[in-house]
């Protein structure tokens, strides 16, 4: 049995247990409008999935489009010495914090109402120093990767990861159909069977930026055949977020 055939038992499987699967589909490293960009908000509107677009405040373009945009570090730089991080424990906390505040400011004062209080930490790495001083700069969300290990990062800070990355960073490509939906499937999984956080939505996480053919082809047929499915519902990014009503 294919793993789509694969994708598909799961998807029944949360329906024959009378219970409603939720997705939601973040994309990052939005700063101008392009070509890839302008195919991602077509694609989402063909299957009425909205993407959040994780948007780098400090190079973002006025003209930047897209209906929910999240926060993406400040300036998409690496500090970290092991791993690549910009909001990670190399730098004082207050510096970080300062940043992103200066960041939101901007993303405020260029998208008014479409920006979400939502931090997406680039290379999904943040401090827990960090982590502690978002709700006083005005975030109520925070997305990175994996399943979360709590639904609040810090109090009044709700959680909402992803949990498959399209891309295969490595050969900067597509990952394939067989890791791609081997994560989704996976996360699924541990939610309807106890062994994950069953009210955190399983996250799609792409970067339009660097897709390829088979990408693109992978996530029509994913939208195609999830919202097909009665046991499947994408979010918004305001509702995976607790910020519109689901």
């Amino acid at each position: 049995m294919g793993v789509w055939e694969d994708f598909g038992w799961e998807l029944d499987a949360w329906g024959k247990a009378g219970r409603l699967a939720t997705l939601w589909w973040r994309d990052d490293d939005a700063v101008a409008p392009s070509a890839a960009l302008d195919r991602l908000n077509t694609l989402g509107r063909a299957h009425r999935v909205i993407p959040a677009l994780a948007v780098v405040p400090r190079t973002a373009e006025p003209a930047l489009p897209g209906e929910a945009l999240l926060q993406h570090g400040y300036a998409h730089t690496n500090h970290g010495v092991k791993k690549k991080a910009e909001l990670g424990a190399d730098r004082p906390a207050a510096t970080v914090a300062g940043e992103l505040a200066s960041g939101r400011r901007r993303l405020l004062d260029l998208f008014a109402g479409r920006v979400l209080p939502v931090l997406a930490p680039p290379w999904n790495r943040i401090a827990p120093e960090v982590v502690a001083l978002l709700p006083g700069l005005g975030f109520r969300g925070l997305s990175t990767y994996r399943p979360r290990e709590r639904a609040e990062a810090a109090p009044g800070l709700l959680q909402v990861n992803t949990h498959a990355d399209i891309i295969d960073w490595r050969e900067r490509r597509f990952v394939g159909d067989e890791v791609a939906l081997g994560a989704l499937i996976g996360h699924l999984a541990d939610r309807r069977e106890g062994g994950a956080d069953a009210a955190e939505p399983t996250g799609v996480l792409t970067h339009h930026l660097v897709h390829d053919a088979p990408a693109w082809s992978f996530l029509d047929r994913l939208f195609t055949v999830t919202r097909a499915h009665p046991a499947i519902r994408w979010l918004t990014p305001a509702q995976a977020f607790g910020l519109a009503p689901a």
